[in-house]
């Protein structure tokens, strides 16, 4: 049953006189008043917890979110919208078992005018936090440090790190998603199957691919992040893999002849650097502006690896390197991105010769490596984090997964990033890092200038034109920077974005908040007058 509340205490504590009748059952309430019915009792329940002696249960409330017919319909909308982020936070902690039942990752923006800084429609344990994120270092295919090490040997060790560095017993995570792209799909599938043994996981504990192009790493962690939010498990791991070295890029078998009827189909099999060169083409991206990105990803990469940045994100490998010419195999153990050229010039770059067009402006120089290697991030419920006492790297806010044309796929993150923005609650100006692949230097600078972004938020320890770009590791080695890096920032840091250009045209990004910021009331603004009732039903 509701509280029984006095007309002199719901007027002391509202502004407004009020007789006992609705308060004893809202239904006798007038329609247009029922939704302060509900803003007032979370208010007095807030300020007088001793004299409620009892609360309405959540599906009874529940039962009641109407369709209020307004003479302003829209104030009316933000007032029930308020009022559902209210009832959202009423909602207790449960068991896993419970959430399977409740609110699922929204991709609706925040409705709570002042009452929020960004949207949370869950309780603060059901958060899906990330408690650990490493990576190996990024070499160069075919001639770098991994070009002797397989697949799996490359993703066993980040696994085991994940896991190791949290004394997580790894029979307790629930499902390993990795994102993977160039490898046979039942091959690759066994191959992080193998790693999982290798990484000391259970055979209890299962494990998937996906592929969706680069953005696969990414993919991988959202995926567990969303199978946590629905109750499927507490924990898991998103994670990705790619050795270029073993599976060069290339087409399998025979194309569909059909393919020539639909333009955007046929667009769809142009090779990168070409829809690379129709970005800079279709939206004059110079040459020298293309250069000047890659030679300030080198600079800012050296400068991050000279003052050990990545230490922390990254878990040496031990592995051989085979000498070509006499087989002789030599132990190595790796643990320093390969691909990075700490003097590159503008001047050096300028004499390169474009690759896909002969009066183009693509080159070796001014996009992302080939590379090999891997990465990994631990999930779990916050609650859960919580109980073991785990340190909190970053929160999971958001994600969004857009179409573009095929023909010019680089313009992705400049699509997706808003939307994945927006999903949070958020501005673009809340965001104080940026972590955005750099497949081409032409797509990179044109998705900055589009959405206006400082450059000094975006990629400041370097990106793939120099850390390099093995395809399906990329983005769980994104999110591992971004974390990593927001932690050292403290609170000069509070949102990030991971994001990145997808083949065959698509774009993804992801929000995240840094970890030890949060707190239960981190979503509300502070305000300077008090009153107690929503603006937008004023």
């Amino acid at each position: 049953m509701p509280p029984v509340l006095s007309p002199v205490s719901y007027r002391l504590i509202t502004g407004y006189p009020i007789n006992l009748k609705p308060l004893v059952n809202p239904d006798h309430c007038p329609v247009q008043f029922r939704q302060q019915w509900y803003i007032h009792i979370y208010h007095f329940q807030q300020r007088f917890p001793k004299k409620i002696l009892s609360f309405p249960p959540i599906s009874f409330l529940r039962s009641r979110r109407l369709t209020l017919s307004s003479p302003e319909p829209v104030l009316m909308e933000k007032a029930i919208n308020r009022q559902r982020i209210l009832l959202d936070h009423l909602r207790p902690s449960s068991s896993s078992s419970d959430h399977a039942h409740g609110s699922a990752l929204s991709a609706s923006a925040c409705m709570a005018g002042d009452s929020a800084a960004y949207q949370r429609n869950s309780v603060f344990g059901d958060d899906v936090v990330i408690v650990a994120a490493h990576r190996t270092a990024l070499c160069k295919s075919k001639r770098g440090s991994f070009k002797d090490t397989f697949a799996d040997d490359l993703l066993a060790p980040v696994l085991k790190a994940v896991i190791e560095r949290t004394n997580l017993n790894p029979s307790e995570v629930g499902d390993i998603v990795v994102g993977t792209v160039l490898a046979p799909g039942s091959q690759r599938a066994s191959e992080c199957r193998m790693a999982a043994f290798y990484a000391g996981f259970p055979e209890t504990v299962p494990v998937r691919t996906v592929n969706r192009q680069c953005s696969s790493g990414l993919q991988a962690v959202a995926d567990v992040a969303a199978a946590i939010k629905a109750g499927f498990y507490d924990i898991g791991i998103g994670a990705g893999l790619e050795s270029m070295t073993v599976n060069p890029m290339a087409w399998d078998g025979d194309v569909n002849p059909k393919v020539k009827t639909f333009e955007q189909a046929q667009n769809c099999l142009l090779p990168m650097g070409v829809t690379s060169e129709n970005v800079a083409h279709r939206f004059s991206v110079t040459r020298k502006e293309q250069d000047e990105a890659a030679v300030d990803s080198h600079r800012k990469a050296a400068a991050a690896t000279a003052a050990g940045k990545f230490r922390d994100e990254i878990i040496p490998v031990s592995t051989k390197l085979v000498d070509p010419k006499t087989g002789d195999e030599k132990p190595i153990t790796v643990a320093v991105d390969d691909g990075i050229r700490p003097n590159a010039s503008v001047a050096d770059l300028a004499r390169l010769k474009p690759v896909f067009k002969k009066d183009g402006t693509t080159t070796a120089g001014n996009s992302s490596q080939v590379s090999d290697g891997a990465g990994a991030v631990l999930l779990m419920r916050r609650s859960v984090a919580m109980q073991k006492g785990l340190p909190i790297l970053g929160v999971f806010r958001s994600f969004s997964a857009v179409g573009v044309d095929p023909a010019i796929m680089g313009v992705g993150p400049a699509v997706a990033i808003p939307a994945a923005v927006k999903a949070a609650g958020l501005e673009l100006e809340d965001i104080d890092l940026f972590e955005i692949n750099e497949a081409f230097a032409s797509q990179f600078v044109y998705c900055r200038k589009k959405l206006g972004l400082d450059p000094e938020k975006i990629n400041v320890n370097g990106g793939a034109m120099a850390i390099g770009h093995p395809l399906g590791a990329t983005g769980a080695r994104c999110v591992a920077t971004l974390l990593h890096e927001m932690k050292r920032r403290g609170r000069d840091s509070r949102f990030g974005v991971v994001s990145m250009c997808i083949g065959t045209g698509m774009g993804a990004a992801a929000v995240f908040e840094r970890g030890d910021c949060v707190d239960g009331l981190c979503n509300a603004k502070k305000i300077d007058n008090q009153n107690l009732l929503s603006k937008d039903v004023k």
